[in-house]
């Protein structure tokens, strides 16, 4: 399915290779990607996932997953943005916002709001950006790392797991 199209980029449902080419994208990064992961967000879709991939001139660029309805976190239920992410060599070319754009629609046939938990760390901090400028805002329930509130002064690890969770209305 198409969600989005232009002259350069184009957002689109999740194909089967589409998980072989992120894992080796991100496997060039440097990072350790488990491609069982992207598998099954392909194999999830219409069951609780749709995952949208961007491609930018012809070429997979992205991606991000709509969860119909979030397991953990301070918004139990509610659909949960997943796992954005846009590969380094085409940043800046608003691929983000159009992958984002396409979530949220979708996310409006099933709620009034969406909800994401941003990484705390500066390599979130374009994301952390992006999503105030998309007008979504902090819920107050501070910090959490590894599923979990922290209360304060509890120790932790500024780790891909150390989260804030933000939510947008979308009606």
């Amino acid at each position: 399915m198409i969600y989005y199209t232009d002259d350069k980029i184009t957002v689109r449902g999740m194909s089967e290779e589409d998980a072989r080419t992120i894992y080796d994208t991100y496997l060039a990064y440097g990072w350790h990607p488990n491609l069982e992961t992207y598998q099954n967000y392909f194999a999830e879709q219409g069951s609780g996932r749709t995952t949208f991939v961007a491609e930018y001139e012809g070429e997979v660029a992205g991606h991000v997953s709509l969860i119909h309805a979030a397991q953990e976190g301070p918004f139990p239920g509610m659909p949960l943005i997943s796992d954005l992410c846009v590969f380094f060599h085409v940043h800046n070319r608003g691929i983000a916002s159009r992958l984002l754009d396409a979530l949220e629609a979708e996310a409006a046939k099933i709620s009034d709001e969406v909800c994401l938990a941003v990484g705390c760390h500066s390599g979130y901090g374009a994301a952390q950006r992006l999503y105030v400028k998309r007008g979504y805002n902090f819920d107050g329930s501070g910090v959490w790392w590894n599923g979990k509130q922290l209360e304060q002064y509890a120790p932790c690890e500024n780790d891909d797991e150390l989260l804030l969770w933000m939510n947008k209305k979308l009606k």
